[in-house]
């Protein structure tokens, strides 16, 4: 794991990425967990390009002062423009504590610029005089700690620094012009206020980004459109709990309709002991209830999205009366050579159920022979059909893909304007159709895959689904989008 990295970018970008990785979580009722390993915030470290921007520069305040030098007197100086332009850091570590997450940096180094100014006089010469110019510090030892508190306030996430300091162990000047008497007198004066205005100001810029970055999260909404159908809840729930390795978040994520009031009925689930984290040792864990399906399925039913119209198939000549004529032949003699379609829809909530490697859904459906008589569409039998399927998942790269596997498949007649049928024949073609046509097409669209989004420049990497104990359970790694160069 790289570590080379500086503190503004761990605060800011694990933070910012926790902000997007809760879109990613849902759950209904019960609390989904986002478990993060603590070198996750390491590897954020180093690739935080965007928070490393908000610390640097960094501007120190003006010094002055008046010294006393042998020979030369009383010599009043200041030092303006102090800037810090650069931070590398040697190590860090992060790790959990009674008070929340310790982070610490060690062997950090920094460079700054300021100008300089002196004037003085002396007995011997009654005029003042003065000089000035630029001058660069080279900054070394600098250790930096910080504790981060994250607390649940009203479903939203509290940050606060309960501690945080600097500590600087050396500094040298180097300067550019002026008379070189003064140098010796300048280290002397000033080295020590130039340590304590660093370690002031690396202190009161974390602390001031830390008020931001709880801004961002008090801000953040309590729901998020997922579809023009659905929202999520993302209020989370509980405090976050801290383990020796990980952060835990939960949230509701209870799915609901779109503009709907979200009414939350959250209980505790968690993952059977039977599942070890440590099987997957990966920077980041998402892990999904069953029920999140489940509150899927109800939205969607209940906004009417799972009906489909068959009317194009590989064998066309299943969707005319003439290919029926010897399975419903009242059918073909009714209506000859009509084309017809398959008005398919889903008629209650499938039976969703998370299996071990698998999900398996048993998904009832009413089946509508539409036959296409001069233009006018003619309902003429409807039939009620139960299927079962095995859907499994993979990650490739940041590309989520599937497939559907059909198990089992029965079917009754509901109601027919064409007389009685011969059930078997027709749940013999309707299988066909299934297994032929459906299903095939639906594998197609899966195995195109769909991109996950990006989240604030980072992309999963490595990633692994589990499917266990009516959990699925998501094992990622982070990366970097972009290449990224740290100066």
């Amino acid at each position: 794991m790289p570590k080379n990295t500086d503190t503004e970018k761990l605060l800011n970008s694990q933070l910012l990425s926790v902000e997007r990785a809760i879109e990613f979580v849902c759950h209904q009722e019960i609390s989904s967990l986002l478990l993060l390993p603590l070198h996750t915030f390491v590897f954020v470290l180093v690739r935080g390009e965007k928070a490393k921007s908000s610390l640097l520069p960094l501007y120190l305040p003006k010094i002055e002062k008046a010294v006393k030098i042998p020979v030369v007197g009383k010599v009043h100086m200041v030092l303006s423009n102090i800037t810090m332009q650069r931070i590398d850091v040697i190590s860090s570590t992060v790790k959990t504590g009674d008070n929340g997450i310790i982070i610490a940096v060690s062997g950090a180094t920094a460079n700054l610029s300021m100008n300089w100014k002196y004037s003085y006089s002396t007995w011997l010469i009654p005029i003042a005089l003065s000089d000035q110019g630029s001058a660069t510090i080279r900054v070394e030892g600098m250790e930096i700690g910080l504790t981060l508190s994250l607390k649940n306030l009203q479903g939203s996430l509290k940050l606060s620094v309960p501690d945080c300091g600097c500590n600087v162990k050396d500094i040298s000047i180097k300067l550019d012009g002026g008379a070189s008497l003064l140098y010796q007198g300048l280290v002397d004066a000033f080295e020590g206020t130039i340590v304590s205005a660093v370690e002031n100001a690396v202190s009161k810029k974390i602390k001031d980004g830390i008020v931001k970055l709880d801004s961002v999260l008090q801000s953040l909404p309590k729901e998020v459109p997922i579809t023009n159908v659905a929202s999520m809840n993302i209020t989370f729930v509980d405090d976050p709990k801290l383990s020796e390795s990980s952060l835990d978040l939960e949230i509701d994520g209870l799915l609901s309709a779109k503009d709907e009031i979200i009414v939350s009925n959250h209980h505790q689930e968690t993952l059977q002991a039977s599942f070890s984290y440590k099987e997957v040792d990966k920077m980041a864990r998402i892990s999904l209830h069953e029920d999140v399906l489940k509150s899927a399925s109800a939205v969607y039913l209940e906004a009417k999205k799972m009906h489909w119209i068959v009317d194009n198939i590989s064998d066309q000549s299943l969707l005319n009366t003439a290919g029926w004529r010897f399975f419903i032949p009242q059918l073909y003699k009714l209506y000859p050579n009509d084309d017809i379609n398959l008005n398919i829809s889903v008629s209650s909530l499938p039976t969703i159920k998370i299996e071990k490697q698998q999900i398996d859904a048993t998904i009832p459906l009413d089946v509508v022979i539409d036959v296409l008589d001069a233009g006018e569409v003619i309902p003429v039998a409807g039939f009620s059909t139960v299927f079962s399927a095995s859907i499994s998942a993979e990650i490739s790269g940041n590309t989520l893909f599937g497939r559907v596997k059909l198990n089992e498949f029965s079917m009754s007649l509901k109601w027919s304007k064409i007389g009685d049928l011969h059930m078997r024949l027709v749940q013999s073609v309707i299988s066909t159709v299934l297994k032929t046509v459906i299903l095939p097409y639906v594998n197609v669209q899966l195995r195109k895959g769909h991109s996950l989004p990006l989240f604030h420049g980072y992309k999963l990497q490595d990633t692994q689904i589990i499917c266990v104990d009516s959990w699925i359970v998501i094992s990622s790694d982070v990366a970097s989008a972009y290449e990224i160069r740290i100066a």
